[in-house]
């Protein structure tokens, strides 16, 4: 706890509050993206959008995995699980998450389908141990933090040499995500998404280091601040931000030292790189069709790869009318300017996965609403 109890401490963040107002100009705006969809819910929790000086502006980006999924690859999970003789895993938010029809894999799990909810995907391992005669399949999505357990599996079916067992892959890459907002228009030529600075992942960076925000820093001239998530890191992480600006400086700080390193995790990094290989392009909701911003299953573990087994075929569907998920996603508007919001799109009776999940937007504004005095 000593690394984390200064963190927590009121009288610290009362000092950080105390310096970003000092050393933040009252005749400029920053505005600074916290990629995470954690930070976003964390920045909500502790209130932290009323007490940051006017003049910084939090815009929410796209670091929400199953926010960022594309229906169509929801819909492809929901054609499986309509199969006979498939048990489908699948992580908690996914199940709620409408696909095209008015459909979702919970609504298919109260119809009859075999849909089962994991807190772990090692569990599945177990499932298809104790199924032999079914065949199981894992919807695996996530960026890089949820990546490595999914490499575990694959070598862990294989050592098993189950014949009943495959991967559903749709784990995508943070950096691309990143260049493909820095790369687009709204960013480039309109002006419609300012973009002073990063707040850097946490759990993402743990594992794949801080090495790879560097680029971006110096491509770019964008200044990147991994943060935590208490309220202590990531007003260490704006005021980082807030002094590079300042400065003409634009570098990779590190605010979460006690977790991420340069480096990140080699030993998690060596196993998605011996399971893993780039896909050229994958869909992203919001973003489109972003280059080499996605994995798949090696040759080697073809296997265990259900796309191939059950020779899936990509199926393209459009959002859902009236929801806004593609531009919250984008930074282009607040979860509060979409018409549903709240109405006709709620965390009960969601219309867009950013309603859904944990680390959607459009949930923390719903959950925190209290908090939106800016």
């Amino acid at each position: 706890m000593k690394y984390t109890s200064t963190f927590h401490d009121i009288n610290y963040s009362k000092a950080l509050i105390a310096d970003l107002k000092a050393e933040t100009h009252k005749d400029r705006h920053y505005h600074f993206m916290e990629f995470c969809g954690g930070h976003t819910h964390s920045i909500f929790r502790f209130g932290l959008e009323s007490i940051l000086p006017d003049q910084i502006k939090m815009i929410h980006g796209p670091g929400c995995p199953v926010c960022v999924l594309p229906i169509g690859r929801l819909d492809m999970a929901i054609k499986l699980a309509q199969e006979k003789n498939i048990i489908l895993c699948s992580y908690g938010d996914m199940m709620r998450v409408p696909g095209s029809k008015k459909t979702s894999l919970l609504h298919e799990k109260a119809k009859g389908a075999d849909v089962r909810m994991v807190y772990s995907c090692l569990e599945t391992i177990q499932i298809a141990q104790e199924n032999p005669e079914q065949e199981v399949v894992f919807f695996a999505i996530g960026f890089e933090t949820t990546t490595p357990p999914t490499a575990v599996v694959l070598k862990q079916a294989e050592s098993l040499g189950l014949k009943n067992f495959s991967v559903f892959c749709n784990h995508v890459l943070t950096p691309s995500a990143i260049q493909n907002i820095l790369e687009s228009r709204d960013v480039r030529e309109l002006d419609s998404v300012p973009l002073d600075g990063f707040v850097g992942p946490g759990h993402v960076s743990a594992v794949i280091g801080s090495q790879p925000f560097e680029f971006f820093a110096q491509e770019y001239q964008k200044p990147v601040a991994i943060a935590g998530f208490e309220a202590g890191d990531l007003l260490e992480a704006v005021l980082m931000l807030v002094r590079q600006v300042n400065e003409g400086r634009h570098e990779v700080e590190n605010a979460y030292p006690r977790l991420v390193t340069r480096e990140g995790n080699i030993k998690a990094k060596q196993l998605v790189a011996e399971t893993f290989e780039l896909r050229k392009v994958f869909e992203w909701r919001g973003l489109g069709q972003v280059p080499y911003s996605a994995l798949r299953i090696k040759a080697q573990f073809e296997n265990f790869d259900a796309e191939t087994k059950f020779q899936m075929q990509p199926i393209s569907s459009p959002d859902h009318k009236g929801c806004e998920c593609g531009t919250i996603l984008r930074g282009l508007k607040l979860p509060t300017e979409c018409k549903l919001f709240g109405k006709l799109c709620t965390p009960e009776y969601p219309v867009g996965s950013c309603m859904v999940s944990h680390e959607g937007a459009c949930a923390a504004y719903f959950r925190y609403a209290t908090h939106l005095n800016k």
